[in-house]
C-alpha cells in the first residue's frame, strides 16, 4: 500500500508516533511518503520504503500569516498524482485533517477519490480544537474523513462530549518498541548515583500543564526520608522557576536538569522511579516508555493516563496536585525493596501490551476500512 503520513515534524508525542508508525509500516513492505515542512527527527530517509516530500510555503508581504494549509494541500495533491498515493493518514486534525480535505475535493475535480485517515492526539481537541476560532473547522474536518482515530478512549470522549461528531471514533493506543529499552548492559547507574541513591526521573517539556512545581515538591517530601537524586529531563517555558523552586527548598544539589537529551532510556534504565503530574495528558506516552524501561510510575489520573497507568500494578495514581499523597507512594515503594522489584517487573509487563507489534495492524485495519469504502 502507497501511503501518505502528515504529521508535525518535532519531538512531540503526535511527531513521534506518526514517524514510528510510519517506519514500522515500511518494514512490513508499504510505501511510506512524509508530507511536512520539514524531516521528522526520527526519521532516516535511507531507509528502504521511506520518502520524504518537503513542504514549501514563499515569503510574501501580502501576507501578514503564511498559508501553510494552502502549500500543505498542494504539497499533497501533487505527491498523490506523482507517486500514486493511495491513501492519506494525517495526525492532529488543524491543520492537517482540513487541508487533506482541501486536497480531496481538488483531487476529485481530477477524477481520483482519496481515503483519509485522522488520528486525533490530544490538543488538537483539549486545547486548539476548544477555541471557537478554530472549532467549526475541527468539527468539519473530523466529519469529513473516511475513519477517524484516537490515541485513547479519553479522548475519544473529550472529543464526543465537545464538538458534534457523526463519525464512528475508534481508538488505537500509542504504542512502544519494547525491544528499545532493553539496555541493561548499558546501565550504570554509579555514573547519577554514586553512593547507591534512589533515581526519581521526570521527563516534559516542561509547560504549566505539567505541573512542574509539583515534581519538586514531590521530590523534596521524598528524599526527607529516602536519598535520592531526581533527573528533570526536556525543557520549557517552567524549567527556570523549578530550578529556582530546587535552590528555594535547599535541594538544588540533588536535581540534575539534563535539558533536551538523545540519552533518555540510558537514564530510564538506571531509574526507579518516574514522576508524572499533569493536569491533562492524553494518553502518557512518557509514562508507557518509562515502564518499558521497567520504572514503576507516581503519575496524575487525569485524561488518558489511567488507561497506561494502572493504580496497584503498574504504579499509583492520584488527583492533580495531591504532592503528600504522590509523594507517599513514591516512599511506599522505594522503602520496600520486594514490593519495588514487583511493580518494576508489572509495569513492563503491562508495557509489553502497548508493543508496536500489537498496534501497528490495527492501525492497517483502519486503512482497508478507509479504502473499502471507495470501492
Amino acid at each position: 500500500m502507497k501511503i501518505g503520513v502528515v504529521c508535525y515534524p518535532t519531538y512531540g508525542g503526535s511527531g513521534v508516533v506518526a514517524t514510528e508508525l510510519g517506519i514500522q509500516l515500511a518494514k512490513k513492505g508499504h510505501e511510506i511518503h512524509f508530507i511536512t515542512y520539514s524531516q521528522p527527527v526520527r526519521l532516516d530517509i535511507l531507509e528502504p520504503n521511506i520518502f520524504y516530500h518537503e513542504v514549501n510555503v514563499h515569503d510574501y508581504p501580502l501576507f501578514e500569516y503564511q498559508p501553510y494549509e494552502l502549500a500543505l494541500s498542494s504539497k499533497m495533491v501533487d505527491t498523490v498524482l506523482t507517486e500514486g498515493i493511495e491513501l492519506l493518514h494525517v495526525h492532529y486534525a488543524i491543520p492537517h485533517a482540513y487541508a487533506a480535505y482541501m486536497a480531496k475535493k481538488i483531487l476529485l475535480e481530477k477524477g481520483k477519490y482519496l481515503p483519509v485517515v485522522t488520528t486525533l492526539h490530544g490538543t488538537d481537541i483539549t486545547l486548539v480544537g476548544k477555541n471557537p476560532s478554530y472549532k467549526p473547522a475541527v468539527t468539519f474536518s473530523i466529519n469529513k474523513s473516511d475513519v477517524v482515530t484516537s490515541v485513547s478512549e479519553s479522548l475519544k470522549k473529550d472529543t464526543l462530549s465537545s464538538f458534534v461528531i457523526k463519525k464512528d471514533i475508534e481508538v488505537i493506543p500509542n504504542f512502544i518498541d519494547i525491544d528499545l529499552y532493553q539496555i541493561e548492559d548499558r546501565c550504570n547507574r554509579t555514573q547519577i548515583a554514586p553512593n547507591n541513591e534512589r533515581i526519581i526521573i521526570h521527563i516534559s517539556n516542561m509547560r504549566k500543564l505539567k505541573r512542574i512545581p509539583d515534581v519538586i515538591s514531590i521530590f523534596h517530601r521524598i528524599q526527607q526520608e529516602e536519598d535520592a537524586i531526581l533527573l528533570m529531563l526536556g525543557d520549557g517555558p517552567e524549567r527556570e522557576r523549578a530550578e529556582q523552586q530546587t535552590r528555594d527548598l535547599g535541594i538544588a544539589d540533588k536535581v540534575k536538569f539534563l535539558g533536551k537529551t538523545s540519552e533518555v532510556r540510558r537514564l530510564l534504565c538506571m531509574s526507579d522511579l518516574f514522576l508524572l503530574t499533569s493536569e491533562n495528558e492524553s494518553f502518557g506516552l512518557v509514562a508507557l516508555e518509562a515502564m518499558a524501561a521497567k520504572v514503576p510510575v507516581i503519575s496524575s489520573n487525569a485524561g488518558g493516563i489511567p488507561e497506561v497507568n494502572v493504580h496497584g500494578v503498574t504504579g499509583y495514581l492520584a488527583s492533580p496536585g495531591a504532592v503528600e499523597e504522590m509523594a507517599a507512594f513514591g516512599l511506599s515503594l522505594l522503602q520496600d525493596e520486594e514490593k519495588l522489584a514487583q511493580f518494576k517487573r508489572q509495569a513492563f509487563d503491562h508495557a509489553k501490551k502497548f508493543s508496536i507489534e500489537k498496534i501497528v495492524p490495527m492501525y492497517e485495519a483502519a486503512y482497508e476500512k478507509a479504502l473499502a469504502a471507495v470501492y
